[in-house]
């Protein structure tokens, strides 16, 4: 069974193709990931799956239903959610606040503020910012807004979770740490994963399956232990087979 699939899909910007004919697959339950240098087409990829873009072409399908060109918002009530790279809570509100109106407004609609709350407390607790609740979301640090982030998505019923460097700029142990985040939301929530990671370690330690970029096309597919000896990745991103 297929969860979320990309079938010929390219994107350009005027003359420059930022991705072209990425085709993969993700299954309910996976932990995929998605790896490439700055430019790769990491990014616009999610983009494209989220709704945030449209592709010049391709078709992209989620849970039976064809995606590409219908609106964020749209795509997020059908169970999509993503985290960004640069991180932007609304600072302005208390952290469980963020999660209310992530829960008030995704997919699952919580029809009131009790309901909302709640839901938020109970991923709260699970990200570790319980105790956080009530402080501004901008007063948290790097590794607290990382998590935030990601609490964030979850609020708002996601089935599949597109994480984009939610690990970039933490320590080796906030790296621990939030791995363990992830694993643990994956196995509570049953969420689909598709994870853009420059970590190769931690793609490694945490995915199933992970998908090579290079220029916008994909240059390999398999198991981490099978990446990481194929030697176009190796060519294009390691230059080294010891690792």
């Amino acid at each position: 069974m297929t969860l979320l699939r990309l079938e010929d899909v390219g994107k350009s910007y005027g003359g420059v193709a930022a991705l072209r004919g990425l085709s993969f697959a993700v299954g309910p339950g996976e932990i995929v990931g998605l790896m490439g240098a700055n430019g790769a087409g990491k990014t616009t990829a999610f983009s494209l799956i989220a709704g945030t873009q449209r592709p010049s072409e391709g078709r992209i399908w989620f849970d039976g239903k064809r995606i590409d060109g219908k609106p964020a918002y749209a795509v997020a009530r059908l169970g999509i959610a993503r985290t960004f790279q640069i991180v932007r809570p609304f600072a302005g509100l208390t952290v469980i606040d963020n999660l209310v109106i992530a829960a008030l407004y995704g997919r699952l609609r919580e029809r009131s503020r009790g309901a909302a709350e709640a839901r938020a407390r109970e991923i709260l607790a699970e990200v570790g910012l319980a105790a956080d609740a009530t402080r501004p979301a901008e007063t948290l640090t790097l590794a607290g807004r990382k998590r935030l982030e990601v609490a964030r998505a979850v609020a708002a019923g996601p089935r599949l979770l597109l994480l984009d460097e939610v690990l970039a700029g933490l320590t080796a142990s906030e790296v621990a740490e939030a791995l363990d985040m992830i694993r643990a939301l994956h196995r509570r929530r049953r969420l689909t994963l598709v994870v853009i990671e420059h970590v190769m370690r931690a793609l490694t330690q945490l995915c199933q399956r992970i998908i090579v970029l290079h220029h916008g096309a994909k240059i390999a597919e398999g198991s981490p232990a099978e990446v990481v000896v194929d030697q176009r990745v190796i060519d294009a991103y390691l230059g080294t087979r010891k690792l």
